[in-house]
């Protein structure tokens, strides 16, 4: 018991090893640095186009200053390091946002001689350097791409196009985008991966009638890796048809439709092909696959269309709508205009249709059409005029328009030089075509006063202030990082 006292007195005195074989706790603070070891300032990598750091080996990460997943990053850097001690504590010192410095607070504890435990606190300081990551790397090189999507439509009028580039932005589909570059009958989409490519493809083909084309080109080979590097072509063909074209259906096709006649009228161009029988006013959907086992082509397009005053009109009621079992449009009513005449140099024309109450129209009486199908139906069943739509005073309705679309950045054809009036005309079906702009984001337009009325005095549609969204800015509307992929 004796030697147990003396045992315990001698732990509880031990001496400085200044002048004893022992050392207290205070000297072993003063002579032991247990950080030894741990790097005081590292360097972390920080890309200033997309505002992300590195995590070694390769991957980039969004962090905001002094969040979480940025203290995360930063111990992962000196986790080699600390191996050996025992982190108890971690925080951000404040430092200015552009002193490119980020310093961490540390403390950590340590086992030393005797069983002794240390603590201690140190400041290890993170210099920023500048590096510009591979994806930003490849968007600014603006030639380096893996993948590109070829969309083509083999029309005079781009309608469909101007779909669907706002469905590509209210998708936020431009964000993985390294270039779009607009050619004639069509735009390119270049990609950095081959995943990102094929997402594309899947959009459009649940988006628009289409088929497609994929082909690959090697560039490398390893022989030592066995790794393969190829550049992917994805071809995409929409249907060559547009809103307000006047078709000519095949005979198999038409009797398929629910006996519809064969001179029909494109209301519409969505993820399928929406038409409407003039004579009877039966509509019926056409799918890419069912276009492309009995394809057809448009008989003229929106720039054909002439400008005609109806003279008088008769609703035609009580009339048996086709042989078929086809649905029938609740929306447009079936008219008799027993006479019109066309504002032709001076001269008036007098004719007989059979059709809608709308004044742009196609005169098939006075067109030269080469076309199969309407070559060898019978002249009593090809109408003289199709009418198509009203016509209204175009100056007033620009005039008039209080909204806004979102455009993708691209690289403009040069040689095309009709864009601004077919994307007036796009604009002017948006107004007319409720069900079209559903799929749209349509944005107020800040410069322009508002109107009261949401007609104009010609009876000009018009888009109610309901349906508009606000001005956003561009990394509110795009998510941040798609952000310069926009302009106004």
């Amino acid at each position: 018991m004796l030697c147990k006292m003396l045992i315990g007195i001698a732990l509880n005195n031990i001496l400085c090893g200044n002048c004893r074989p022992y050392m207290c706790v205070s000297c072993l603070r003063n002579k032991v640095d247990i950080s030894e070891g741990i790097p005081k300032q590292v360097t972390i990598h920080f890309c200033r186009q997309c505002e992300r750091y590195l995590q070694p080996p390769g991957t980039w990460l969004q962090c905001a200053l002094e969040s979480r997943e940025l203290l995360t990053l930063c111990l992962k850097k000196l986790k080699a390091s600390m191996a050996k001690v025992r982190l108890i504590d971690a925080g951000f010192l404040w430092t200015e946002p552009h002193s490119k410095r980020i310093k961490m607070k540390l403390t950590i504890q340590k086992e030393v001689m005797n069983g002794a435990i240390l603590q201690q606190v140190f400041v290890v300081e993170f210099v920023i350097q500048p590096q510009m990551c591979e994806d930003c790397h490849r968007v600014e090189a603006k030639d380096f791409w893996k993948a590109v999507v070829q969309v083509r439509q083999k029309t005079v009028h781009k309608k469909t196009f101007y779909y669907l580039e706002q469905l590509i932005l209210k998708h936020k589909l431009h964000q993985n985008t390294v270039r779009i570059k607009e050619i004639h009958e069509g735009i390119d989409f270049y990609y950095a991966s081959k995943q990102h490519a094929q997402k594309m493809v899947d959009f459009l083909q649940c988006t628009v009638p289409c088929r497609s084309k994929a082909s690959q080109r090697l560039i490398s080979h390893d022989v030592h890796s066995n790794t393969y590097n190829y550049k992917s072509t994805f071809s995409m063909e929409i249907v060559p048809v547009c809103k307000d074209n006047v078709v000519c259906l095949s005979p198999r096709l038409a009797q398929s439709l629910g006996n519809m006649g064969q001179v029909c009228v494109c209301i519409r161009v969505t993820s399928s092909i929406h038409m409407i029988d003039p004579n009877t006013l039966q509509i019926a959907e056409v799918d890419g696959n069912t276009f492309w086992r009995h394809p057809f082509s448009s008989l003229c397009s929106p720039r054909q269309l002439e400008e005609f005053m109806v003279m008088d009109i008769d609703i035609i009621r009580d009339q048996k709508l086709g042989a078929g079992a086809g649905l029938t449009s609740n929306k447009v009513k079936l008219l008799h205009t027993p006479q019109y005449r066309k504002m032709y140099e001076g001269n008036m024309l007098i004719l007989t249709c059979f059709f809608f109450f709308f004044y742009l129209s196609f005169d098939f009486a006075n067109a030269n059409i080469n076309d199969e199908f309407l070559n060898k139906m019978n002249p009593h069943h090809v109408p003289d005029v199709v009418l198509i739509k009203k016509s209204y005073d175009r100056m007033k309705r620009v005039k008039n328009r209080v909204w806004k679309l979102r455009e993708l950045d691209r690289e403009r054809d040069a040689t095309d030089t009709d864009d601004e009036r077919q994307y007036t005309e796009f604009l002017e079906d948006l107004e007319e075509d409720e069900m079209l702009r559903k799929n749209v984001n349509i944005f107020r337009d800040a410069s322009k006063i508002p109107v009261e009325s949401e007609t104009d005095d010609d009876g000009a549609p018009r888009i109610s202030l309901a349906e508009m969204m606000e001005d956003l800015s561009l990394s509110d509307s795009t998510g941040g990082a798609g952000a310069d992929m926009m302009t106004d």
